[in-house]
C-alpha cells in the first residue's frame, strides 16, 4: 500500500510488520521532504513513526481517541489520517496546521501547542466515557520532557486513583525536549533506559538468540515474552514510580520496533485500569543529521537535504531580539555574579544557551515547569539574587497565578523577558504571544515594557535588572531594527518616562514595543497627505507616562494607540483609560489584535489580515479622523505664495 492511499488509519489494520515497515519509510520521506521544503518541526514527528503505527493497528479510530502530547511530535499522525496530499501546506496560510486542531479532523481529538496537557485531556474523555455508558479507547501519547510538567504529574496522580478508569499512557521516552530535559525523573528514565542489564539483554541476549541455528533470524513469541520478564528482574526498580502510583506500567520496549510495540499495546489494551508503556525512541530517526543533532533539528526552517544545512540568506540580517537579549545578559553576569538566567526548557529559542556555555554556574533550566520557574526566581530574590526569566509569552501565560501570588504581591525583584511577544507565524493560535500586555496590566507592583529595537533592549534588561521591584519586557520574534549597539556600560532608562519621536499638530499616535517603527512609517505616509503626526514611543505599559501623553492628546485632541497584542485590556485600553481618569476626554483610534484568534501563516500574512501594515493604519487613520485630513487639505490650501 501507498502512503496517498491512506484515507482512514484504520486501513493499516491487518497489514503485515513489512508492510507497516513501508509504510514508515513512505512517511519519513515525505515529512523530509515537505519540513526540508518549507520547514517546521522535523525531529519529533521522525521519532514516532513506527510507534504511530504500530499503536494506529490496535485502536479503531472510527471510536477509540488519542490525545498526542504537544502535537507537533503528530507529522505521521497527520500523514495516515488523509493529509497525506495536502501536507506540502504544512504550516502556511490556510494550510495543514503544524500542531492538532479539533476543526481541522476529526481524528484530531484535542489540540495543544503547549505540553503536558494530553494525560489530562484523555482521562477527562475518558471519565466522560464512562459516565455515559459507552465503550472506547483513550490513550495519551507524552514525551518524557513533557512529563516533567506539574500538570502532567497531577494528572498521573489523580489517575492512578481511578483503578476501574480504563487509560493508556504512551510514554514517548526519547531523552530529549526541545532540549534534553531535566530534573530528577529524567534521570532516572534515562539511567533505566541506559542501564548495564538493560543493554546486555537488548543487544546482546537476544542477537545471540536469533543466531542459534533453526531460528533464522527470528525470536519465538515464548522467548520474546521471556525477554521482557528478564528485563524487569534485571531493571526492578524500573517503572516502581508508576506502579506505586496505580499504573501497571509496561516496559520499556524499543519504539522502533513494530511488532513488539503491536503486542505490547494489545496486552496493554486487555489490562484494565490506568496503563503506562514506556516506549525509548530516537528523536530525528531515520535522517542522520536529525539524529547526531536533536537540538538544532527539533524545528528547522528550509535547509538542503543532503548536507542537512539552512539555505544562507539572500542578504545579511540584523541580530535577533534573542540573541541580542543573550549577549547582553552574558555581560551583565559577568558583571555583577548575583544576576542569574532561568529557562523552562527554552534555552536556544531565548538566547539563554550564550549564558549556559559562558557562566553555567548563573544559568538554571528547570524543564518545562513554567510555575516552578516563577517561584524559584521569588525564592531567589528573597535571598539577594537578582533573577532573570526567560520565557516565551505564550508559555508564561501558564504561571500567571504565580506571577502574581508569588512575586507580584511580595514585590519581589525579578526580571521577566517575554520572548515571541506578539505574532509569530506559523505555530498559529497557540503559540501567538497576544495576551501578555493585557494578563500583566493588573499585576500588582509590576513594571512592564517594551523596547522599540534591540538597542533599547539593551537598556531596558539593565533598567529592569537595578530595580527594586518586580518587572517585565516584551521582545518580538525575529531581527532586530538593525541599530547600533552598546558593547558596554548600558545606560538605564528613567521607568515611567516615554519619549517623543517626532511632532505635530494633527494627530497624535502613541505606540508601543515593535510598533514603534511601522508608528513611524504609518506617520510618514500621512505627512506625504499633509497630516503632520506626532509619535511617541511609550516605552512603558505600567506606569504609563501620563505626563507627556495627557498634554499632547489635549492639544492636538485626536489619538492612535498602537500595539502588537490583544485590544481587550491592551496597551490601547490603558491609554483610554488613563485619559478619562485625567478627564482628557478626545476620540481615540486603537489598532492592535481585536477580538480573534490569529491562525497560521506567516507574519506579514497576519499582519496583512489584521491590517497592521502601515499603509492600512494610515488608510484607518484617514477614515477615523476625516476632519484631520480635511484640515490638511485646507492648512495647504492657504499657504502664502512664495515670492
Amino acid at each position: 500500500m501507498h502512503l496517498s492511499e491512506l484515507s482512514h488509519p484504520n486501513q493499516l489494520h491487518g497489514l503485515s510488520t513489512a508492510e507497516l515497515e513501508g509504510i514508515a519509510r513512505q512517511i519519513r520521506d515525505r515529512h523530509l521532504e515537505v519540513v526540508s521544503t518549507s520547514g517546521g518541526h522535523l525531529g519529533p514527528g521522525l521519532g514516532v513513526v513506527e510507534l504511530t503505527l504500530a499503536l494506529y493497528q490496535t485502536l479503531d479510530l472510527d471510536h477509540d481517541k488519542v490525545v498526542w502530547d504537544v502535537g507537533h511530535q503528530a507529522y505521521p499522525h497527520k500523514l495516515v489520517t488523509g493529509r497525506y496530499r495536502t501536507f506540502d501546506s504544512l504550516r502556511q496560510k490556510d494550510g495543514v496546521a503544524g500542531y492538532l486542531k479539533r476543526c481541522e479532523s476529526r481524528f484530531d481529538h484535542f489540540g495543544a501547542g503547549h505540553a503536558s496537557t494530553s494525560i489530562s485531556a484523555a482521562l477527562g474523555m475518558a471519565l466522560a466515557r464512562d459516565q455515559r455508558g459507552q465503550d472506547f479507547k483513550c490513550v495519551a501519547v507524552i514525551g518524557d520532557g513533557a512529563l516533567t510538567g506539574g500538570m502532567a504529574l497531577e494528572a498521573i496522580n489523580h489517575a492512578g486513583h481511578l483503578p476501574r478508569t480504563n487509560l493508556l499512557v504512551v510514554l514517548n521516552d526519547n531523552d530529549m525536549s526541545i532540549s534534553p530535559p531535566v530534573g530528577a525523573l529524567s534521570t532516572h528514565l534515562n539511567r533505566m533506559r541506559h542501564s548495564k542489564p538493560l543493554q546486555f539483554l537488548t543487544d546482546n541476549v537476544e542477537e545471540a538468540i536469533r543466531s542459534l541455528p533453526l531460528m533464522h533470524g527470528e525470536l519465538p513469541s515464548e522467548l520474546k515474552n521471556l525477554k521482557e520478564s528478564m528485563k524487569r528482574l534485571a531493571v526492578p526498580k524500573l517503572g516502581a514510580v508508576f506502579e506505586e502510583l496505580g499504573f501497571t506500567y509496561m516496559g520499556p520496549i524499543d519504539g522502533h520496533n513494530i511488532a513488539e510495540m503491536v503486542r505490547t499495546f494489545e496486552q496493554a489494551h486487555r489490562t484494565g485500569g490506568p496503563v503506562l508503556v514506556h516506549v525509548a525512541t530516537t528523536k530525528g530517526k531515520g535522517y542522520a543529521f536529525a539524529e547526531e543533532d536533536q537540538v538544532g533539528y527539533h524545528a528547522q526552517s528550509a535547509f538542503d537535504l543532503a548536507t542537512g544545512k539552512a539555505y544562507p540568506s539572500s542578504k545579511p540580517k540584523p541580530p535577533s531580539y534573542s540573541k541580542v537579549f543573550g549577549q547582553t545578559l552574558v555581560k551583565l553576569c559577568e558583571q555583577d555574579p548575583t544576576v542569574v538566567g532561568i529557562t523552562a526548557a527554552m534555552a536556544t529559542g531565548t538566547g539563554l544557551d550564550l549564558l549556559e556555555k559562558a557562566l553555567p554556574k548563573q544559568y538554571f533550566d528547570v524543564g518545562i515547569a513554567e510555575q516552578h520557574a516563577v517561584t524559584m526566581a521569588a525564592g531567589m530574590a528573597c535571598e539577594g539574587l537578582k533573577p532573570v526569566v526567560a520565557i516565551y509569552s505564550t508559555f508564561l501565560q501558564r504561571a500567571y497565578d504565580q506571577l502574581i501570588h508569588d512575586v507580584g504581591i511580595q514585590n519581589l525583584p525579578v526580571t521577566f523577558v517575554m520572548d515571541r511577544a506578539g505574532i509569530v507565524g506559523a505555530d498559529g493560535p497557540t503559540h501567538q504571544g497576544q495576551y501578555d500586555i493585557s494578563y500583566l496590566r493588573a499585576v500588582p507592583n509590576f513594571t512592564v515594557m517594551a523596547p522599540k529595537d534591540e538597542a533599547e533592549l539593551q537598556r531596558m534588561l539593565v533598567t529592569s535588572i537595578h530595580h527594586s521591584g518586580p518587572c517585565a519586557l516584551r521582545i518580538p520574534r525575529g531581527e532586530g531594527e538593525g541599530v547600533p549597539l552598546a558593547e558596554e556600560g548600558f545606560e538605564p532608562l528613567q521607568i515611567g518616562r516615554g519619549e517623543l519621536l517626532t511632532d505635530g499638530d494633527d494627530l497624535l499616535i502613541v505606540a508601543y514595543g515593535s510598533m514603534v517603527y511601522p508608528a513611524l512609517a504609518t506617520a510618514g505616509l500621512l505627512q506625504e497627505r499633509g497630516i503632520r503626526a506626532a509619535v511617541i514611543n511609550a516605552r512603558f505599559l505600567r506606569p504609563l507616562d501620563e505626563a507627556l501623553i495627557a498634554p499632547m492628546a489635549q492639544r492636538i485632541g485626536r489619538v492612535v494607540t498602537m500595539e502588537e497584542g490583544a485590544l481587550a485590556g491592551g496597551f490601547g485600553a490603558a491609554v483610554v483609560e488613563a485619559l478619562n481618569d485625567l478627564d482628557v476626554l478626545v476620540p481615540v483610534l486603537r489598532i492592535g489584535i481585536p477580538d480573534q484568534l490569529v491562525d497560521h501563516a506567516t507574519p506579514d500574512q497576519s499582519k496583512q489580515a489584521l491590517g497592521l501594515t502601515p499603509q492600512q493604519m494610515a488608510e484607518r487613520i484617514v477614515e477615523r479622523f476625516p476632519k484631520a485630513a480635511a484640515s490638511a487639505r485646507a492648512a495647504s490650501a492657504v499657504q502664502p505664495l512664495a515670492v
